[in-house]
């Protein structure tokens, strides 16, 4: 007879499988979306890079952003110190494109505790188009980048536009396991919450938005004491009454974390960025950690006294989903993501680890700043 263990371990497997089932279909959905053809739009655009630091390829990451087929775009590069090793960089990318619109903004105003959007507010002044598109310094592009980012604006009712991207590890396991998380838990998540309803919100890795709408919720400054601030852009937008666009691209996310301490501190980050600005979201995820999930459940059979067979069949299933996933994930963003099914108990358990520690604590690192986030994402120096 079932009983309330019995009933509490089927609940838990139907959960994960579920959302392994859901996972798989939004990756397939958007593999689809991925070869549409995008529309067509000559809106000058201007390209906002914020830098801090050299990175693990930088000067290809940065060298993408300038080598795109479109008619007419600009760049402005930022930094807060002349001194930052991203000069040097910038400039070399600068006398090799002599023909192109490319500039270096270098100013240490500081208008918050969000030094990334301190560099985005200063280098407005030097962005000449209406459509802006900010992407982080650890992402490269192809060629047809700007084309599909800039299509969506073609519509007057969209006022942001965002690219979900994929983890690319460099340099040993650490960053590989960096790259899994990208790949196996960010980005079929924030596939089905796009499959359920329409977003209001961004993606760091590409935020388009207009400059009106930017100027509307009070420019850069407006997010500058904001930890998930690409986040919070998408959102002012959205309350504008106007669309966020989720654009049939991936782009490419160059992952480095050189020691366990670095992806530790680094994903802690995000997962308690997520944890304050979608609480019961982030809770609800919990699901999404299936093997971890099956696991329980099969404590549960165990202790319901089901045969052996029975109490294994959970882990089975949930870990044919689970590879499942990864090799559909795979399939979609080739040659763009990491495709190591020998790593996904490391991954999952490592990623439990890393749950369990974001509800202890409310402090995160970030380059050289230690903040403390608080209520609505806002930061405080914790230093």
């Amino acid at each position: 007879m079932l009983n309330t263990y019995s009933f509490l371990g089927i609940a838990l497997v139907v959960l994960a499988g579920a959302y392994l089932l859901a996972a798989i279909v939004s990756v397939l959905w958007f593999r689809a979306r991925l070869r549409a053809a995008a529309m067509v739009t000559n809106l000058p655009v201007t390209v906002l890079k914020p830098l801090c630091g050299n990175e693990m390829d930088l000067e290809n990451n940065l060298r993408s952003f300038c080598q795109q087929d479109y008619e007419t775009f600009q760049v402005v590069f930022g930094v807060r110190d002349r001194q930052d090793p991203a000069v040097e960089i910038v400039n070399k990318i600068i006398s090799e494109h002599g023909d192109l619109d490319i500039s270096l903004v270098v100013n240490d105003r500081v208008v918050g505790s969000n030094l990334k959007i301190s560099n985005l507010a200063n280098m407005m002044p030097a962005a000449k188009h209406d459509i802006l598109v900010i992407a982080d310094s650890d992402m490269h592009v192809g060629t047809d980048y700007l084309k599909t980012v800039a299509a969506p604006f073609a519509d007057d009712a969209v006022g942001a536009a965002t690219c979900l991207y994929s983890g690319s590890g460099r340099g040993g396991i650490m960053s590989t396991l960096g790259a899994m998380f990208i790949n196996d838990w960010f980005f079929p998540s924030a596939l089905i919450a796009a499959m359920r309803s329409e977003l209001t919100f961004c993606f760091g890795a590409t935020m388009a938005i207009r400059r009106n709408a930017c100027l509307a919720f009070g420019g850069f400054e407006a997010l500058s004491d904001v930890l998930a601030d690409d986040y919070m852009l998408g959102n002012l937008v959205s309350k504008q009454g106007l669309k966020v666009a989720l654009v049939p691209y991936v782009v490419k996310n160059v992952v480095y974390e050189p020691n366990f301490r670095a992806l530790f501190r680094h994903e802690v980050r995000w997962a308690r960025t997520i944890r304050n600005v979608k609480p019961f979201g982030y809770a609800m995820s919990t699901i999404s950690e299936a093997l971890a999930v099956s696991i329980v459940a099969a404590t549960l059979f165990h202790l319901a006294d089901w045969p052996v067979w029975l109490v294994l069949s959970p882990i089975i299933a949930i870990a044919i989903l689970r590879l499942t996933l990864h090799m559909t994930v795979c399939g979609t963003i080739k040659g763009k993501g990491e495709c190591v099914p020998w790593l996904i108990p490391l991954r999952d358990l490592l990623s439990v680890c890393i749950r369990m520690t974001a509800y202890c604590g409310s402090t995160v690192h970030w380059r050289e700043q230690v903040l403390t986030v608080r209520a609505n994402s806002r930061l405080q120096d914790a230093s």
